[in-house]
């Protein structure tokens, strides 16, 4: 492991930060390799002086805040607290959890700081005035073996101290701190199947520390002869991740209270890589993929076991609908094993492991589900190392229940109100500039989670970067290409369930003068590439088989024809039809199909010189033609349509509607 120790970045850090600048570096090389933190584990700590409201000069200790994590950590994240009333809490017996935050709340120099680390007494009891705790994972490797105390010593000699696993809080502070002090010149302390603790008077020493124990642990791993996982017999050609996503989407989809087809989704997120099929493809993959969490940290973000799925071939569905089943119950009878009155947590599992293909990570959004699989693919390293050189172990059921059902670690989650659309997923075409990427935002804003399609990709990819969405390059006149980017978005996201058929260009001309060639081009992306698309998107929608919502972008103009506007006019009729034919179609399958009739927008759409055009053919100027002619008298912009596609999305039991989106034009209104 590299020491990446850098005076002169050290050097920029205090002259921006003052007496946390070391502080807030170190954290951050270490909140940067996965090999020793993910997203939000791990903490560091600081002991310094600082000025109370009375300008006295107390002690503090600055501990990682909850919810911060060290890999973009600011001084904010570091939250002062008096350090002599933690201190004497060291001679009490016991302490409950709801007490020790209280003390830690209380005597924080800044009441609206975070709450500090669930290790925070830890970090106090110890005397050292720089303290780093990682879940590295060559460390973990060796910790977490049935002789890890014995490896332990041989790897790290008299340089470390050995602490059991003891759940974190009060009881293993106290224990570290027991531990330390009967081995005053360690440099730092072996949490056995949890973690590692360095420490040492200046930052650069705490984290210099840090580096050469993991070393340590990663040569000792690298020795010797080592053993594989033995590969198990699987279908030469499986299905696809982007065919079974969706099947596991729907899967584990939780019907919520109220029904009419509304569901908890969980969000995908697929990995394939070699480590990850060495390990998923195991023959013994039942064995060692149930044994536990490789850190107790971990549990709450994947549950303490995958679910292993049947080889993707054949009957895939009915073969993974019992997995399901089976892990449900487990789970289920897991809970009511250990419950003493808590209130049991969705049996879904986090992580899915796939024999052939790789493993899903799974949750509410995107970036939980990144958080699953990239904690998976850490346990795979873990358990792969640890195999190697003996037999991987785990914390027992019931002390992973403990962790699981911790109020402490549970908050760490977060369990405010979800936003309206979280855990579904938009696919708009047209989608990187207009109307299109209004719409994206507005998704977003909602908390889907948002695939843009566009036939300029760049534009595409860009516009998605912004609101944190999938950006695909997509002719929607070529099903082929279609297919492809609706694959694309389920390899991505597992699956879709809203669809926003944008995409679109306008042609005009007098019908009796207009070419053949003309209108037939307007047919091709008017209403043609709105079928291929939402043909597409239904064969995802059936295979989740939790319904879903098809929206079109049409126009006024089949209700109220304009002159000259006929070759865009006539497909976005035959679009108002199809709609209707989809609802009628595939209602009784929970997908319903709606439209939204904007008009007047100022978009692409009206380039080359059409909006004066446009017009013109109308008799009016363009800012009439755009606001002054309609009931309101305010011009429509794309936000305004954005909303009116999010409004026909959320609502649940409208199928077949056109919503009007035109400040006003009864000539318009649909009858």
């Amino acid at each position: 492991m590299d020491d990446l120790w850098s005076d002169t970045d050290a050097g920029a850090m205090v002259a921006a930060y003052g007496d946390l600048g070391h502080r807030v570096y170190t954290s951050r090389l270490l909140g940067a390799d996965p090999a020793l933190v993910l997203h939000g584990g791990g903490n560091t700590s600081v002991k310094i002086r600082k000025s109370d409201t009375l300008g006295d000069e107390v002690d503090v200790l600055c501990v990682k805040g909850s919810g911060w994590d060290m890999a973009s950590i600011e001084p904010a994240g570091l939250p002062a607290v008096r350090l002599e009333p933690l201190r004497a809490l060291r001679a009490l017996d016991r302490l409950s959890d709801e007490d020790m935050v209280n003390v830690q709340r209380l005597n924080l120099l800044d009441s609206t700081a975070p709450n500090p680390s669930v290790e925070t007494l830890l970090h106090a009891f110890l005397p050292h005035s720089y303290i780093d705790h990682t879940h590295a994972t060559a460390v973990l490797s060796i910790t977490d073996q049935p002789d890890g105390p014995a490896r332990c010593a041989e790897v790290f000699g008299e340089t470390m101290a050995l602490v059991p696993y003891i759940m974190p809080g009060f009881a293993l502070a106290k224990a570290a701190a027991d531990v330390a002090d009967a081995h005053p010149g360690v440099e730092g302390l072996i949490l056995l199947k949890h973690g590692i603790f360095t420490f040492g008077d200046t930052a650069r020493e705490a984290y210099g520390r840090m580096i050469a124990q993991v070393s340590r642990a990663e040569v000792y791993l690298a020795r010797g002869p080592r053993k594989t996982f033995k590969s198990a017999a699987l279908p030469a050609k499986p299905r696809s991740p982007h065919h079974i996503a969706p099947i596991l989407r729907g899967l584990t989809s939780l019907p919520l209270d109220g029904g009419a087809g509304l569901y908890k989704r969980f969000i995908l997120d697929f990995r394939g890589g070699d480590a990850v099929r060495a390990y998923v493809d195991g023959a013994e993959l039942e064995r060692y993929a149930k044994i536990g969490v490789v850190t107790p940290d971990h549990t709450i973000r994947t549950k303490n076991t995958p679910l292993i799925l049947p080889p993707a071939d054949g009957d895939f569905e009915v073969r993974a609908k019992a997995a399901l089943a089976d892990y449900v119950a487990d789970y289920q009878a897991y809970f009511a094993r250990h419950d003493s009155g808590q209130t049991a947590l969705d049996p879904m599992p986090r992580v899915l492991l796939a024999p052939g293909l790789g493993l899903f990570g799974a949750g509410p959004t995107a970036k939980a589900a990144r958080i699953a699989a990239d904690i998976a693919e850490n346990a795979i390293a873990v358990i792969a190392d640890a195999e190697a050189i003996g037999s991987f172990v785990s914390i027992t059921e019931a002390e992973m229940f403990e962790v699981e059902y911790w109020s402490l670690e549970q908050a760490k989650l977060g369990r405010g109100p979800s936003a309206a659309l979280a855990g579904q997923v938009a696919v708009i075409t047209g989608a990187a500039r207009g109307i299109g990427a209004a719409t994206a935002r507005a998704f977003a804003e909602q908390g889907a989670e948002v695939a843009l399609l566009d036939l300029d990709g760049d534009a595409a990819v860009e516009t998605a970067r912004d609101i944190g969405g999938l950006g695909l390059a997509c002719d929607v006149t070529d099903a082929g290409d279609v297919k492809s980017a609706i694959d694309r978005a389920c390899g991505h996201f597992g699956g879709l369930d809203i669809l926003v058929s944008n995409a679109g260009a306008a042609w005009q001309g007098r019908m009796g003068e207009v070419g053949d060639d003309v209108l037939r081009r307007s047919f091709e992306l008017n209403f043609f590439a709105h079928q291929s698309v939402a043909k597409a998107a239904v064969a995802v929608m059936l295979a989740q088989g939790t319904g879903g919502c098809l929206l079109f972008n049409a126009s006024k103009q089949p209700l109220n024809p304009g002159p000259d506007f006929g070759p865009y006019g006539l497909p976005k009729a035959a679009l108002i039809a199809l709609m209707r034919q989809y609802a009628v179609d595939y209602g009784g399958d929970g997908i319903r199909a709606n439209a939204v009739n904007a008009d007047r927008v100022n978009t692409g759409l009206y380039g080359d010189g059409m909006l004066e055009e446009r017009a013109q053919a109308r008799g009016l100027t363009v800012a009439d033609y755009l606001a002054g002619s309609n009931l309101l008298k305010r011009e429509v912009k794309v936000e305004d349509v954005a909303q009116g596609f999010v409004s026909l999305a959320l609502a649940n039991k409208t199928s077949g509607a056109i919503l009007t989106v035109d400040g006003g034009n009864i000539a318009a209104a649909p009858r």
